[in-house]
């Protein structure tokens, strides 16, 4: 079965280019014009969620906010689409649990990479090395499907707090610059503050508890992943 795409954007042209697209790649595409509209259609599960930010009724933040508490959609990949491109706005995002973030005016063919890739890491099988696992002490990175386990005690991360975290285990002992893993996850077309970075960090550092002493902070530089600690 197609996956199907939620898109919530109050300007209809927008919300008509986008289905259009979609949908001429196959996938079953629901709209909204406002964040009350896109969680009444949230309840029909969609496979991803396009959610605009500044919107009548409710905005973007708290119709990420309802997602994200409701145990039965938690985990759905959410991109925002916006034309605020603020640092402050992205890293709004980022803290209230988006998976990526796109500005307007939208590509319309980055803007379908980025929803195929987010549907690909959200189902697993996006890594060529199908079926590895990285262990590090009681940290054991299934990168076939963006599972980590800490202590056998499975824990969320999204898209690409997991791909920060597994470029840092692949590259121990070494520091990385918040530049390179800007090009490397985010690649070199898309602007991203070195902010973005820093956020995604502190939130894996609290999902790993008393394991976040493996990434240690190199002042001024970026981060270094300790095996031994």
């Amino acid at each position: 079965m197609a996956p199907t795409v939620l898109v919530v954007d109050d300007e209809k042209d927008i919300l008509e280019l986008l289905k259009y697209n979609l949908e001429k790649e196959g996938y079953r595409v629901l709209t909204a014009l406002n964040g009350k509209e896109a969680l009444k259609s949230v309840k029909q599960h969609p496979d991803l969620v396009v959610l605009d930010v500044m919107m009548p009724e409710l905005d973007g933040w708290e119709v990420c906010k309802s997602i994200r508490r409701d145990p039965a959609t938690a985990k759905t990949p959410i991109v925002f689409l916006t034309a605020r491109d603020s640092e402050v706005d992205e890293v709004v995002g980022l803290e209230l649990g988006a998976d990526d973030y796109i500005t307007k005016p939208v590509k319309v063919r980055t803007f379908l990479a980025r929803v195929k890739r987010a549907l690909r890491v959200h189902k697993g099988g996006e890594d060529d090395e199908a079926g590895a696992v990285l262990k590090i002490g009681e940290l054991e990175i299934q990168m076939n499907n963006y599972v980590v386990r800490v202590g056998g005690r499975e824990i969320h991360l999204p898209k690409k707090e997991f791909e920060v975290l597994l470029f840092l285990a692949r590259h121990p002992e070494r520091v990385v610059s918040r530049e390179t893993l800007l090009n490397e996850i985010w690649g070199h077309d898309v602007y991203v503050v070195d902010r973005t970075i820093d956020v995604h960090v502190r939130k894996i550092r609290e999902k790993l508890a008393r394991h976040a002493h493996h990434i240690e902070t190199v002042k001024g530089v970026g981060y270094r992943f300790r095996k031994d600690v």
